[in-house]
């Protein structure tokens, strides 16, 4: 078969989503050399496409690139116009007036911390952000409006404050990297560490007017993200959830039942921007995804209710933590390491024969308010996924002798030990069923720096420059205005956050920002 015949033939196959290959065609019929990741990230089309189509052609290659030879490209070139029309781009004629700022956002992400593979992470183009900010702008009246980043790997965050710099912006994201590289840009943006699936942090609660999330494509993963960002609404008439979600054009089951989760939730689908979004990556999904622009109704906050109580940490595409490597939830079950340490409470998923007639309590719950009474010895299991949330689960139990049972010993346990040496000694070691980890209270410490932080620290539910305030005017004598004022100073985001919340690098930081706002030092 003559490779024009070949051609056509799949164009066919394809029937009216033939545009995409036919794009493809356009681009390599053009004289240019192309890789097969700029072909897919041009054309918005999965890696498995380009390949069917590449292999039907006699192309040139050099290296890793490939043109279609002069005598079969004029048969192709601008046959299917040159100019496609792209739905995805709604706001293509605003991006030109921000040059600068594309450029500051290019290398911003160029130096962000490498994306992790665990938690799905994929790098959305610097001309991806840009529009996402220059869409909200378009499409709603933002002076004075919040916006919450349900996770911000893409750095959304930055671009929306140089775009729109009167609009306050949250990120709340797992990834102490993430938000670390955010507030060290210096741009205003409010970061608070949380693991969605053990609640949305307290102080993003019913805050923002707009969410914006491009969450694990799965639907659990979009589930939860898209609930959580409703969580973070505070105008549950006017407010809008813009999620990025992609799937290949080869696997529309998928995406179906994707759509079925945000109906499951009962949100107002008000609009779909096709391949809105592209990455660097991903392409097994075409290297783009679309922008769905999603309005709550009534009836969603009962059905957000419903999803966020259910906890699944299987929620990604890849890694341990994905669908298809999930395994039953829980820690490892080293029934002697608990039985022995006696606890007063159990906190996490533990076997229900195990020590049965001992309290119980959801870690979700324990990260969410203060047990009634500070138990003397608290044993937490710690599912496969979790760790991270480790520090905040030992400060939030306030115990004297905390058993933390982990799957796993994870590669930041320094790190994640590390934030609460204020408030516990901490050990580990190794059993056959995981990880046992002991946390002793210490006893209060000497030094007002030390009593302030370790106050701050014991009262980990509370709103952090409350406590702080409070300390400061009982250790230094300030009166609570000088107080609040010195703590304003020193740590501006403070606000209205809990020391659960705090990102590892605020914790480590504390005690040279509460040094700070004693009156010797100012």
């Amino acid at each position: 078969m003559a490779a024009h015949e070949a051609i056509d033939q799949l164009l066919t196959s394809t029937g009216v989503d033939s545009l995409r290959l036919r794009r493809a065609l356009t681009l390599l019929s053009g004289g240019d050399w192309w890789t097969l990741a700029d072909l897919v990230r041009q054309t918005a089309t999965s890696r498995r496409s380009i390949e069917s189509l590449l292999r039907e052609l006699p192309v040139e290659r050099s290296g890793d690139r490939f043109r279609l030879p002069p005598d079969l490209a004029s048969r192709y070139n601008g046959a299917f116009g040159s100019d496609i029309s792209d739905l995805s781009d709604p706001v293509a004629g605003l991006a030109g007036a921000h040059a600068e700022t594309l450029d500051r956002l290019a290398e911003l992400i160029a130096k962000a911390p490498r994306g992790r593979h665990a938690l799905d992470h994929v790098a959305a183009t610097a001309d991806t952000v840009l529009r996402r900010a220059l869409l909200l702008g378009a499409r709603f009246w933002l002076p004075g409006a919040r916006l919450l980043c349900v996770g911000d790997h893409d750095l959304t965050s930055l671009a929306v404050r140089m775009v729109h710099p009167d609009v306050e912006v949250t990120v709340v994201d797992i990834d102490e990297r993430i938000l670390g590289y955010i507030d060290a840009q210096g741009l205003g943006v409010r970061t608070r560490w949380a693991d969605l699936r053990l609640g949305l942090a307290p102080s993003a609660r019913g805050q923002a007017d707009l969410a914006i999330t491009d969450p694990p494509y799965t639907p659990d993963g979009i589930g939860l993200f898209v609930a959580r960002a409703a969580e973070g609404l505070r105008d549950r008439d006017h407010g809008r959830i813009l999620l990025a979600y992609g799937a290949s054009e080869r696997t529309p089951m998928l995406a179906l039942k994707v759509q079925n989760t945000l109906s499951d939730l009962n949100l107002l689908n008000e609009a779909i921007f096709p391949d809105f979004n592209r990455y660097d990556g991903a392409e097994a999904i075409g290297s783009a995804a679309d922008l769905y622009i999603l309005r709550p109704t009534t009836k969603t906050w009962p059905a957000v209710a419903a999803r966020v109580d259910r906890l699944a940490t299987a929620i990604y595409t890849q890694g341990p933590q994905s669908v298809e490597a999930a395994s039953p939830e829980g820690a490892p079950v080293a029934e002697d390491a608990v039985t022995e340490f006696a606890p007063a409470l159990l906190a996490g998923d533990w076997p229900r024969g195990l020590l049965p007639k001992v309290p119980r309590t959801r870690l979700s719950t324990l990260l969410a308010k203060p047990y009634a009474a500070a138990p003397e010895r608290v044993a937490v299991a710690v599912p496969a996924g979790l760790e991270a949330a480790l520090p905040r689960l030992l400060l939030a139990t306030r115990a004297g002798h905390v058993r933390v049972l982990l799957a796993d010993r994870p590669d930041d346990l320094p790190a994640l030990a590390e934030a609460v040496r204020p408030v516990y000694d901490v050990t580990s070691r190794a059993t056959g069923a995981g990880i046992v980890i002991d946390a002793v209270r210490l006893p209060p410490p000497d030094g007002a720096v030390a009593r302030i932080v370790r106050r701050i620290l014991d009262s980990a539910h509370g709103k952090v420059a409350n406590t702080w305030r409070e300390a400061l005017t009982e250790t230094a004598g300030l009166t609570k205005k000088e107080a609040r004022a010195a703590i304003e100073e020193a740590a501006p985001w403070a606000g209205d956050l809990s020391a659960l919340e705090l990102p590892l690098h605020r914790l480590g930081g504390l005690a040279a920002a509460v040094s700070r706002t004693l009156p010797e030092a100012r």
